[in-house]
C-alpha cells in the first residue's frame, strides 16, 4: 500500500511543484486532477491536460514522476455522467475517453470518475440509462488495459432536494457497478454519514478497489436531531451545507483508520490509499491546505508498511 493525495486541493500549484512537496512530505503518489477548465468550481484542478497531449507533453509528466520517484496512482475526473443535459453529459463522456487514452499512454492503471445522475428521472431509470451510457466506455477503457474506477460519494449537492446525486453511494450500488464492468474508488466518509460502517462495508470487496482515498468527516449528532438525515431544508443557501456534518482530513474526524486500514490489509489490499483534502478548517488558502495534508500524513503514515 502507498500513500498519495489527490492534486485538486492545490489547484493554483503546478504538478511539478505539487510533485517537489509531495516527495519532501514522505508521500508516495499522486492522483493528478485532470478536469477541463471549468472556472472557479471548487474541488477540481487542471494538473493534467488530456485535451489532445502531445508525446512531448506526455514525456514531460512522465519525467516529473520518474524524476522524483514517485508515482502517478491514478487520474481524477469526477464528474456527472448521467448529467440531465443531453450535451452536457456528452462532454463528460468525452472527456473520460480522453483521460483514459492519457492513463495508457502514460501507464496509470485507473481513471476516476462518478456515475452520476438525471436528477430529473427516478433511480430505477438512472441504472437502466448507465447501462447505455457506460458501455462504450468500459469497452474502451478495457481495449486500453484501463479501469475505470468510481467513487462513492453521495454528490448531494447536485440534486435539488439533496438527495444522493451520485448512484454509487451503497454496497448494494457498488455490486450493480461491478456488474458493469466498472471498479471503485472506496472513500469511507460518505459511508460514515450514510448510516454504513465503512470497515464491514469494504470488507467483501476488496478484489474490486485498485485504489482507494482517504477523507474523513465529522458528524454533529444534536443537528443531525434538528435537521432530519437530509440536512437543512428551510434555509440551505449552499446546496453541499447539509447542515450537520462536515469533511475533515484524516485524524480529525470520526473514521476509525486503524481498524480501516487493517481490515484493507487482511484483503490484501495493494493499491494507493489517497488523501483527499476538503477539509473546511484547514481549507482556503495554500498553506492551510498543506497543513492538513500534513496532519493527514501524520495520522495514517504510522498505519501503512513502507
Amino acid at each position: 500500500m502507498k500513500l498519495g493525495f489527490l492534486t485538486a486541493c492545490l489547484p493554483k500549484l503546478s504538478l511539478e511543484q505539487i510533485a517537489d512537496w509531495a516527495v519532501l512530505q514522505g508521500y508516495e503518489s499522486l492522483e493528478v486532477a485532470a478536469w477541463p477548465d471549468l472556472g472557479e468550481r471548487p474541488f477540481i484542478a487542471t494538473h493534467l491536460n488530456v485535451e489532445n497531449p502531445s508525446a512531448q507533453y506526455l514525456n514531460s509528466v512522465k519525467t516529473i514522476f520518474d524524476s522524483r520517484g514517485i508515482e502517478l496512482s491514478s487520474i481524477a475526473f469526477y464528474d456527472n455522467n448521467l448529467h440531465p443535459d443531453q450535451s452536457v453529459r456528452d462532454e463528460v463522456n468525452a472527456h473520460v475517453i480522453k483521460c483514459i487514452d492519457a492513463a495508457a499512454a502514460l501507464g496509470v492503471e485507473t481513471v476516476g470518475t462518478f456515475v452520476g445522475r438525471d436528477w430529473n428521472k427516478p433511480v430505477r431509470e438512472n441504472l437502466a440509462m448507465a447501462k447505455d451510457v457506460f458501455a462504450p466506455l468500459v469497452s474502451h477503457a478495457n481495449s486500453k488495459g484501463v479501469k475505470i474506477i468510481i467513487e462513492n460519494c453521495v454528490m448531494e449537492g447536485w440534486h435539488p432536494d439533496g438527495y444522493p446525486g451520485n448512484l454509487a453511494y451503497s454496497p448494494e450500488l457498488w455490486e450493480w457497478m461491478f456488474g458493469l464492468g466498472l471498479y471503485l474508488n472506496f472513500d469511507p466518509s460518505h459511508l460514515v454519514w450514510m448510516g454504513i460502517d465503512p470497515v464491514k462495508a469494504i470488507k467483501p470487496y476488496l478484489d474490486r478497489i485498485p485504489h482507494a482515498q482517504a477523507k474523513d468527516i465529522q458528524i454533529d449528532l444534536d443537528r443531525r436531531n434538528h435537521f432530519g438525515f437530509p440536512g437543512k431544508a428551510v434555509q440551505r443557501e449552499n446546496p453541499w451545507d447539509v447542515g450537520w456534518w462536515r469533511y475533515r482530513v484524516p485524524g480529525l474526524g470520526d473514521v476509525d483508520w486503524r481498524r480501516l486500514i487493517d481490515e484493507m490489509y487482511d484483503g490484501g489490499f495493494t493499491g494507493t490509499l489517497s488523501v483527499e483534502h476538503e477539509d473546511p478548517v484547514w481549507g482556503g488558502t495554500e498553506e492551510k491546505v498543506k497543513v492538513g495534508l500534513k496532519v493527514a500524513y501524520d495520522t495514517l503514515r504510522p498505519l501503512i508498511v513502507q
